[in-house]
C-alpha cells in the first residue's frame, strides 16, 4: 500500500479504507513480491558482507565453543566422562576462537593486517 494512494473524504468517514481493501483483495500477490515490494533498494536483496577469514573463524570457534561447553555442562550428571570432555573441548574451541578473532588487532604482522594509515 503506497501513501499517496489513500484518500480522506471531507466528512472524515472511513471510505478510503473500503476502497483500499477492495483494491488489495483484487491483487493476489507472492510472498517474495510483498518482501521487494517493502525494499527501498533492491541490493538490500543480495547485499553482502566482506569478513576477512580470521575473524570468521574467530567467530565459529567461540560459538562452537560455548556450543559444546553448555552441552557438556547439560549431560555432565549422567555422564561425567562426556560431560567434561565436552567441556574442556568446548573451552578449547572458545579460546582458538578468542585469539583467531583478535590476532589480526594484536600481531601487526599478520596477513590480511592493512599497514596503511587513513587520514
Amino acid at each position: 500500500m503506497q501513501v499517496s494512494k489513500i484518500t480522506v473524504s471531507p466528512s472524515f468517514k472511513n471510505t478510503s479504507s473500503t476502497t483500499i481493501q477492495s483494491q488489495q483483495n483484487s491483487q493476489v500477490k507472492s510472498f517474495l513480491d510483498k518482501i521487494h515490494e517493502k525494499t527501498k533498494n533492491s541490493s538490500d536483496m543480495t547485499d553482502t558482507i566482506v569478513v576477512p577469514r580470521t575473524i570468521f573463524k574467530g567467530y565459529l570457534g567461540i560459538m562452537t565453543g560455548t556450543t559444546l561447553a553448555t552441552i557438556g555442562s547439560l549431560i555432565n550428571s549422567r555422564f561425567p566422562k562426556t560431560g567434561k570432555t565436552l567441556g574442556i573441548t568446548g573451552l578449547l574451541a572458545s579460546l582458538y576462537g578468542t585469539y583467531a578473532f583478535v590476532r589480526p588487532f594484536i600481531i601487526k604482522d599478520a596477513p590480511g593486517v592493512e599497514h596503511t594509515k587513513i587520514n
